[in-house]
């Protein structure tokens, strides 16, 4: 079982996403991003790059694609919140996102 983040920890590891276009979800511990691409390939691509490394990492967003936009949340369901996972699969996002 992954633990969830302690309140140093999401200092540590959630408020640099957050700076980075994150935004917590309200009524969960989770957070949410939009990422917009130039077209639809663009959109896929990443959600392919993504998902290589979501199931290396054994940690799977909350997504869906509409034509150039994926919208994307994180959290950990077995933590019952955030943990480590959604802040390193969260930077790895905006990586493959070009940001």
């Amino acid at each position: 079982m992954t633990d969830k983040l302690t309140e140093a920890e999401r200092a540590e590891q959630i408020a640099p996403l957050l700076a980075a276009g994150w935004a917590m979800v309200d009524g969960r511990d989770a957070i949410h991003k939009t990422f917009t691409f130039r077209n639809f390939v663009e959109a896929f691509g990443f959600m392919t790059k993504a998902a290589l490394w979501a199931e290396k990492w054994n940690h799977h967003p909350e997504w869906s694609n509409v034509y150039k936009t994926v919208e994307v949340t994180l959290t950990t369901h077995d933590a019952d919140g955030l943990s480590a996972l959604d802040a390193k699969l969260g930077a790895k996002l905006n990586a493959l996102a070009g940001e």
